[in-house]
Order: structure tokens, then sequence, then C-alpha cells
């Protein structure tokens, strides 16, 4: 039944598409703004764990046990956990969405900052550096490739699962691959599909750019 409602129509009307400009704008707004809340919470929330990680370390396990399960349990199950606590709302979105982050951008900011030279760090003490200049100033900066690389995958990750948040009224490009499935228009699933794949792609190609212009001397090693 299905595949023959499809068969009587188009794979694209492109004129729907230009009919709805402004509808498929105002998703790609969301889903741009429901992404860089779950990127901007998880990260803060990553850093504040990575830096409790670092100084007690028997924490760390612990911290990814509880972060790794949260990444497991599937978006749809999450999603319907938390709707009967938070309702069809913003905030049970990003809840989800922040709980898929962590996992991803704490792994990489502990490696990212265990990962610069102890004899770089001594010769900082050397120096009288304090351990919190250090680390703004020396380990941070160090680390940035790795952490940016987390933040890509997270963000990827993020813009995929925004979509998943259709279900419950807030998921940007996905309202309109949840509406064309419900209708069995190919149109919208395209554009809403398409869209989510560029939105990736797009977010990911700005971050390369930003860890290029923030980490300098990675360029002037590759050309030496």
């Amino acid at each position: 039944m299905i595949v023959a409602q499809l068969e009587g129509q188009p794979f694209v009307r492109w004129d729907w598409v230009f009919d709805h400009l402004d509808d498929i704008w105002a998703a790609t707004a969301e889903h741009l703004v429901l992404t860089g809340i779950a990127l901007g919470l998880g990260l803060v929330i990553s850093v504040a764990l990575s830096l409790v990680a670092r100084r007690y370390r028997r924490t760390y396990a612990p911290i990814t046990w509880v972060t790794g399960i949260l990444y497991t349990i599937p978006s749809l199950a999450l999603f319907s956990l938390l709707v009967p606590i938070t309702g069809l709302s913003i905030l049970t979105a990003e809840i989800g969405l922040v709980s898929y982050t962590l996992l991803i951008l704490i792994r990489n900011i502990v490696a990212g900052l265990d990962g610069v030279s102890p004899a770089i760090k001594e010769a900082a003490q050397g120096m009288g550096y304090s351990r919190r200049r250090i680390l703004l100033e020396i380990e941070i900066p160090l680390a940035l490739p790795v952490i940016i690389a987390g933040i890509r995958i997270a963000s990827v990750t993020t813009i995929g699962l925004v979509t998943v948040a259709a279900l419950i009224g807030k998921g940007g490009l996905g309202f309109f691959i949840l509406q064309g499935l419900r209708r069995f228009f190919t149109t919208e699933i395209v554009v809403g599909a398409v869209g989510s794949v560029l939105l990736a792609v797009a977010i990911d190609a700005l971050l390369v750019v930003a860890e290029r212009a923030l980490t300098p001397w990675t360029r002037t090693k590759a050309t030496l």
C-alpha cells in the first residue's frame, strides 16, 4: 500500500520545496538552536567532570560508567522515559541530547589533557606557573586538537539525534521526516534527511576551520 502511494508521486516536488522555504529555514534554525544548546551545556558539564576526574583519578571510572550507560540508552526509550516527567518540551529534548554528548566529550577532554608532555608541564612549573595557569595556558591549548575532535563527533551525533526529537514535537528538520513518513510524501523525507546531512557536514567543516585557527602550531609541524 505504501509503495503504491509513493509510486504515484515524483521523488522530489520542487514546487513544494520553494513554497515552503520559510518553514524549512525555521526548522533549520530550530535544529541549530537545539544542537547548540546541547553541545554548549554538554561541554560545560564535561569540562567540569573531566577536571574532577583528572584531579581525583578514582572518579574517572565511575564518571565514564554513568555517562556510558546514558549513551547506550536508545534515544526513543530515553525520550519516552522523560516525557511523563518533563512533558513535550525543549527540556525533555535537551536532557536527552546533552546526555549523549557527555561520554564522547569527557573521554576526549581527559585524553587530550593527559596527552600533554610532562616535560612541558615541569618546565612551566620551573618558570613559576601556578597549576591553574598551566591548565589554562598550556594544557588546554595543547589538548585542543583532541578536544575539538570530540566536539566534532558529538556535534554530528547530536544533529542526528535532534531529528529523533521530532517525535516529541522538538525535532527541527526531523519534523519533515516524521511528516513525510506519516503522509507517505517523499519530498518532506528528502528535505529533512538531506537538510540534516548538510547541516552536519557544514558544522563539521566549521569546527575544522576553528581548530586550524586555534592551533596554528599543528600546521607548522605538518610543514616541517
